[in-house]
């Protein structure tokens, strides 16, 4: 029976990825004349044909074809910068309503009208998300193309704020190609394959819950996976590898959120994770009065770059000694000869989470920077909590609990925005006594 299920769902998902939204078979003219010709109608009829001609071309494109149409849109759907400064002059000339109304529209460039008018059409939303996630990359090789991504950023933050979303829960009954998609998605603790999922949903012990926006309904944004604990987790493993659900309701009183995933490239920038993690857990407090603490369990995934760039400046002897046992940890898939330094490996990543910081004075680590800006605090580190190959090559196996603790989080939040203020525990600040040099602490504000 599982075998049939599992196969059901993987021919499900392979029809729901390959399937085209769009057909322009029939339409010869290029997609930068269509654009154009968007541009110029107004009725609504025609504005739906030509944009769904539009998104059947662009879901035809090769690499450089879709390079071109970014270039085009770049270049030739930008800024009249004379035509700015005239109604410029206009309007400090005039003061009036009239002329302030023609300085906006010319202040706003010709993209965000020609992808407000793409997106009218049914489908379009879903396209334009994976349009943006091509222009990403291809802005990352020529820094021009960035050019248009501002107008995509701008439009995405509007048409995906919180308001539109719904939180849903993902379960072992929900729809296959979603399920799929979670497998897919899942960025931080891959899932190997359809039982590994059902490991992670089924267990009443376990939660986890996605944001859609309604244009999207078969897309999650972004989602969140839980393990619900007596106690605070300190390994990835127990997370992963046991299950208990033998807990009684009121022996559960922690909510370890152990994995955050990002699904949609063409929304990076657009913040999600904040606005789910407080709403799982304003719903996990009413499902499970017995809930003391919400916390996560999360990755250090710079922590070891960060050690091999800045060896000069600790003990060199110490981080070349981690370094070779964390070589030989991969070897020979055994963790033993990084056991001897967990005590300098906790110090070392006190030192990395509460003094590395960047120029702006937030820290280094991207997974903190959001945590602290949603209002957590640094509350313990484990040594040996992820020993998997990408654990050992990213953190050395380190990894952190940031806890929300929900009389603070605002106030906290508040604070990180604007001084960058961070909480820490007293067992964290702790091991920065046993640290063998203040350079961080006195180069904090210039790395």
């Amino acid at each position: 029976m599982v075998q049939t299920r599992n196969l059901l769902q993987e021919l499900l998902s392979t029809i729901a990825d390959f399937r085209p939204k769009f057909r322009s078979d029939k339409d010869n003219t290029s997609i930068t004349d269509l654009s154009k010709n968007l541009l110029g109608v107004d009725d609504e009829t025609s504005q739906q044909r030509i944009g769904k001609l539009i998104l059947g071309k662009y879901e035809q494109l090769d690499e450089d074809e879709k390079k071109a149409f970014f270039q085009f849109l770049t270049d030739e759907m930008d800024l009249d910068s004379h035509a700015i400064l005239s109604h410029v002059k206009d309007y400090q000339h005039h003061r009036d309503a009239d002329s302030l109304s023609k300085l906006l529209d010319a202040s706003e460039p010709l993209r965000q009208d020609f992808l407000r008018r793409l997106n009218q059409v049914a489908g379009a939303t879903e396209v334009l998300v994976n349009m943006r996630a091509d222009l990403l990359r291809f802005a990352a090789q020529d820094k021009h193309l960035k050019i248009a991504d501002l107008d995509f950023a701008h439009l995405f933050t509007s048409w995906f704020n919180r308001g539109f979303l719904t939180l849903q829960p993902i379960s072992w009954h929900t729809p296959a190609n979603i399920l799929a998609k979670i497998i897919k998605y899942e960025a931080v603790h891959a899932i190997n394959d359809w039982d590994d999922l059902r490991s992670r949903l089924q267990p009443e012990d376990r939660r986890c819950f996605a944001f859609f926006h309604p244009a999207m309904p078969d897309e999650p944004l972004v989602f969140v996976e839980v393990a619900l604990c007596k106690g605070m987790p300190n390994s990835i493993q127990t997370v992963l590898d046991e299950r208990d659900e033998n807990l009684i309701g009121d022996e559960i009183d922690t909510a370890a959120f152990y994995s955050i995933s990002n699904c949609q490239r063409g929304l990076s920038g657009v913040s999600f994770g904040n606005a789910l993690i407080k709403q799982v857990v304003s719903d996990l407090a009413k499902e499970i009065p017995s809930l003391k603490h919400f916390v996560t369990l999360s990755p250090l995934p710079g922590f070891a770059k960060w050690l091999q760039d800045h060896k000069e400046h600790l003990s060199q002897n110490i981080t070349d000694q981690i370094e070779q046992a964390a070589a030989s940890v991969l070897e020979i898939s055994d963790y033993s000869p990084l056991d001897k330094h967990s005590g300098v490996l906790k110090s070392l990543a006190a030192q990395y989470l509460l003094e590395a910081k960047r120029p702006d004075g937030q820290p280094v680590d991207a997974v903190a920077r959001f945590h602290l800006r949603n209002g957590a605090s640094v509350y313990a580190l484990h040594a040996g909590a992820d020993i998997s190959d990408n654990g050992i090559k990213h953190s050395y196996g380190v990894m952190v609990n940031y806890a929300y603790e929900l009389p603070h989080v605002a106030s906290r939040h508040e604070n990180y925005v604007r001084d960058h203020k961070l909480e820490a525990s007293k067992q964290v600040t702790q091991l920065l006594s046993g640290k063998t040099t203040s350079f961080f602490s006195q180069t904090a504000k210039t790395e």
